[in-house]
């Protein structure tokens, strides 16, 4: 495994991060779960990626059961705030200081854990001040509750103005987590300037674009049975990808890989670490063998030429526009 810094800030990450989204607590059993953690650890990944929302709240759960017994010294656990938990009352979601506070607390017990090392807003709450948010925050890095803070899907504005807030406040205010892949590229032309200015980094999700850019998805064929295309939990995010010039145009990728001797799922892991901006991309998997294929995606060298022809072959279906960052 290799390693980068996040940000300015002492704290290194895997390059390849470990998250749950979509499987742990809802379309993985846990047996497999704890497998594909194990993998995960194996590989050399000691990054851990989640969310109280997640499962609502089980895939905290599952991945504090799987993560037992390890050295906590020797991990970096991730998860976030924003969207709702519980019974749904009107403290249930969002950035208040109130949610913030007790979401942190929870959190931690269904992890297991006494800190997290990156606790993250995952979206912008435009119902509250973002002085009263990063106010909670700085207080959970006082309590040595959280050690680092981030957010996910914030514009360039948004991340600027949450940076002076944690200079005022002397808070490590350190990554951005999007969605960021071949085909969605709409942190390229403002977010990732705003963080490299502020002295973040990028913890990238989807690099394979909810599966899209491994290929199997086919023009007018069926979709294959498992994919997450399948589960009704899963297809929402991968629809917007769903349509034949998309799909026609991955499918000339394979012989790219196939030139470069890697599979397309690694082509397209690797063409995110490309991005120096980039600390880590974070892999989701329902079998252990799709971690160790990903995890590959280290050792990957891409040159120009070859970054070249995926830009030809994708030209006209990617998508930058900047005002689409809070959709991903």
């Amino acid at each position: 495994m290799k390693f980068r810094r996040l940000g300015r800030s002492g704290l290194s990450i895997s390059e390849i991060s470990y998250g749950n989204w979509l499987t742990h607590g809802s379309q993985v059993e846990e047996d497999q779960a704890h497998a594909c953690v194990k993998a995960a650890l194996e590989s050399g990944i000691t990054t851990f990626d989640t969310a109280d929302v997640y499962a609502n709240t089980a895939a905290e759960s599952v991945l504090g059961r799987a993560l037992k017994g390890e050295r906590r010294e020797s991990l970096e656990i991730l998860t976030k705030v924003y969207w709702p938990t519980g019974p749904g009352g009107p403290n249930d979601r969002g950035l208040g200081r109130k949610h913030v506070m007790e979401s942190a607390n929870a959190s931690l017990k269904r992890l297991q854990t006494d800190y997290v090392d990156l606790y993250q807003a995952h979206r912008f709450d435009y119902s509250v001040p973002l002085e009263e948010t990063m106010l909670a925050f700085a207080d959970l890095v006082r309590q040595g509750k959280v050690l680092y803070v981030g957010v996910s899907e914030w514009t360039a504005e948004q991340i600027t103005r949450g940076a002076a807030l944690a200079r005022e406040l002397q808070v490590p205010f350190v990554s951005h987590q999007p969605q960021y892949s071949m085909l969605w590229r709409v942190i390229e032309p403002q977010v990732v300037p705003a963080c490299e200015r502020e002295g973040l980094s990028q913890i990238v999700f989807s690099p394979v674009a909810q599966g899209i850019l491994t290929g199997k998805y086919l023009p007018g064929a069926d979709v294959p049975e498992g994919s997450r295309l399948a589960d009704a939990r899963g297809s929402q995010m991968i629809s917007r990808w769903m349509r034949d010039d998309v799909l026609n145009a991955v499918q000339q990728l394979k012989p790219i890989a196939e030139e470069a001797g890697v599979t397309m799922a690694q082509l397209a892991v690797a063409w995110v670490l490309k991005n120096p901006n980039v600390a880590s991309a974070i892999i989701g998997a329902s079998r252990p063998e799709q971690v160790l294929e990903n995890v590959k995606a280290i050792d990957i060298e891409l040159d120009d030429d070859v970054l070249k022809q995926i830009d030809t072959v994708l030209d006209g279906v990617i998508t930058d526009d900047p005002r689409l960052t809070a959709q991903g």
